[in-house]
């Protein structure tokens, strides 16, 4: 119970802060803390990331962060990719799917120590100064997603996070985020809110083909597990308000490297 408060914390803490991540942490924790199989622990970390977006988009939303027509494209797209890969999961071996997030893990890690920090800081000192609104386009003048090229990028990166949410069972906000910064020209802050709508719809569509898997959950560690991880959504959004993004993107890249070789090892068997 200790275990599974401690770690449900942690996860809504990363994934309030930064809109990503945070999901990728929740089946390590499950699998290797609190003794889930990799099938049940993709299907539980639905369970967790569903409420804690839910709960950290409602925080963002009410500071004007979500871009609802531009998040609901990518999360549309996602809806598909998200069931069947739901359904793919329930059949691949269980060192498929360590290994398979180890790699991901890593992915993560690797992507979020070579982010721009600079970029993050003048992000946050123009939605500051300007104000993000939530329909109207980008901080920095922006007209939305016809302006950045287009409606192509957002569905091809909304169809491979919504596969990647079914099959791994992580909200994919740490594919979500930078592609609304890189593809649609969002501020980073307003891409953090907008990638959480992303990471509800998907996580839902995703729990929605998992009816299977979801009879041998032990719902007296989830439970304790998902409040944690709402609760620490809230702390995340204001941690994210005081502290540099680029501060805690760096410590949780390194805690994911640290995950990524351990799942690594025990999906290829050395000891």
């Amino acid at each position: 119970m200790i275990l599974a408060l401690l770690a449900g914390a942690v996860v809504g803490i990363a994934l309030g802060a930064l809109g990503g991540g945070g999901s990728v942490l929740a089946v390590p924790a499950l699998i290797y803390l609190l003794g889930f199989s990799p099938v049940t622990a993709t299907t539980a970390s639905l369970v967790v990331v569903a409420l804690t977006s839910v709960t950290a988009l409602y925080a963002h939303a009410r500071d004007g962060r979500v871009r609802w027509r531009t998040g609901a494209l990518f999360a549309v797209a996602g809806l598909i990719p998200a069931a069947l890969g739901g359904v793919l999961a329930a059949r691949l071996p269980d060192a498929v799917l360590t290994g398979a997030f180890a790699v991901i893990a890593a992915v993560v890690a690797i992507g979020m120590l070579r982010s721009d920090d600079g970029r993050d800081e003048r992000d946050d000192r123009d939605e500051k100064a300007s104000g993000a609104d939530s329909d109207s386009g980008s901080v920095r003048g922006g007209e939305g997603v016809e302006r950045a090229g287009g409606t192509g990028p957002a569905v091809r990166a909304g169809a491979g996070v919504g596969a990647l949410t079914g099959v791994l069972g992580v909200g994919g906000g740490f594919l979500v985020v930078p592609a609304l910064i890189r593809t649609l020209g969002l501020g980073t802050r307003t891409a953090v809110g907008t990638g959480l709508l992303v990471i509800t719809v998907n996580a839902i569509a995703a729990l929605a083909t998992r009816s299977g898997t979801a009879q041998g959950l032990e719902w007296g560690l989830i439970a304790p597990f998902a409040a944690a991880a709402v609760l620490g959504a809230w702390d995340g959004k204001r941690l994210a308000d005081r502290l540099p993004a680029a501060t805690l993107r760096r410590i949780l890249a390194w805690v994911l490297i640290a995950v990524a070789v351990a799942m690594a090892t025990d999906a290829t068997g050395v000891v």
